[in-house]
């Protein structure tokens, strides 16, 4: 079941700004938070001693302010990646809430990145990190609707085929022939969201998903 969303539902659903689960989803695993540490602590470095060297000079004030935002990058690098992938969905012209049904579970085991490492003899090998992946397909009367990945854990044990499941689908077309995107997902008898990135503002969907199904089936 497709319900359309009314003019300004979507943008309260998806912040422009990003809240602070997608801050901590933006921010990355330990690897990705060392890379952008690393960013920071060199740029910034680099940029200090720039303006230290220019002292009294017209940029020596541009090069500190360069400083700033290099050592402020563990921040504000999040908060731009979560605000652009957000307004990559709130393009999108049509939206509507989804009501079905998990229509298949099955896990798969995913490469998330690839690097090259020394072996014992000395020799660079392609090393593979891999992940254990859980993909969900979702359907409605109407038929099968998309798909849904997210990283594996524990507290997905419970996931089964035939439970309800909630999102907003988003689509170029008024009469969604053709899905653009799907955001993360609730499933209300587990109270439990999945996806691999958290678009909504949870709260503002479960509160939106009972005053509108409700008077739906009223």
């Amino acid at each position: 079941m497709l319900l359309p969303l009314r003019p300004g539902e979507l943008e309260r659903l998806i912040p422009a700004v990003a809240s602070g689960n997608q801050f901590s989803s933006a921010l990355g695993d330990p690897q990705k938070i060392l890379q952008r540490v690393l960013i920071a602590t060199i740029g910034g470095v680099i940029s200090f001693l720039f303006s230290a060297s220019q002292t009294g000079n017209q940029f020596s004030s541009v090069w500190l302010v360069v400083c700033v935002v290099f050592f402020t990058y563990l921040l504000w690098g999040p908060i731009l990646e979560a605000g652009r992938m957000n307004s990559r969905l709130r393009r999108i012209p049509f939206a509507a809430m989804f009501e079905g049904e998990i229509g298949d579970v099955f896990t798969r085991e995913l490469v998330e990145n690839r690097h090259e490492q020394a072996n014992s003899r000395g020799e660079l090998e392609l090393v593979e990190n891999r992940r254990l992946w859980m993909i969900l397909h979702i359907e409605d009367e109407d038929g099968y609707l998309g798909e849904l990945r997210f990283p594996m854990d524990k507290k997905h044990n419970s996931i089964r085929q035939g439970l309800c499941i909630r999102c907003v689908v988003l689509s170029e077309n008024k009469d969604f022939r053709r899905i653009s995107a799907l955001t993360d997902a609730w499933i209300p008898a587990q109270r439990l969201w999945v996806g691999e990135y958290p678009f909504l503002l949870r709260p503002a969907f479960e509160e939106l998903c009972i005053l509108r199904l409700s008077k739906r089936r009223s």
